[in-house]
């Protein structure tokens, strides 16, 4: 396996620590003196300022070397293991209901979950190809 890969793994975990350093900003400081949605709103964005940032700092100091094909795979498998984590802990160790986890989607609603999913998946790419220039 090629160390691009291994890595992955560990950005992935620290991904869940900034996701649950985002949710407990947005549950004591932004919730008390806003609405639940537009908390929600202000949470997704500043998750994904956050993802940016690990995400940048990996692929700016990374020794491992990697391709847009991968940066692509990599993206991916950030996209499904987050949606995994998120439905099997929401609902069998948070006990949270399936329609309650899927709440969360509904873009029509101002929903922006879906945004932050998104960025997950097209970020690893962007950054290196845009931002980094390496690829």
């Amino acid at each position: 396996m090629e160390k691009i890969y291994l890595q992955v793994i560990g950005i992935w975990v620290l991904f869940v620590f900034v996701a649950i350093f985002n949710g407990s900003i947005r549950q004591f400081l932004i919730a008390p003196k806003v609405s639940e949605l537009t908390a929600h709103q202000i949470s997704c964005f500043t998750g994904i300022t956050m993802f940016f940032i690990v995400m940048y700092l990996w692929l700016k100091f990374t020794s491992a070397s990697y391709t847009g094909h991968n940066l692509i795979i990599i993206g991916i498998a950030f996209l499904f293991s987050t949606i995994a984590f998120e439905f099997l802990f929401g609902h069998f160790v948070m006990g949270h209901s399936w329609a309650k986890l899927l709440h969360d989607y509904n873009l029509f609603e101002g929903r922006l979950w879906s945004l932050v999913l998104a960025w997950t998946t097209i970020g690893p790419y962007v950054i290196a190809k845009y931002v980094l220039g390496k690829i």
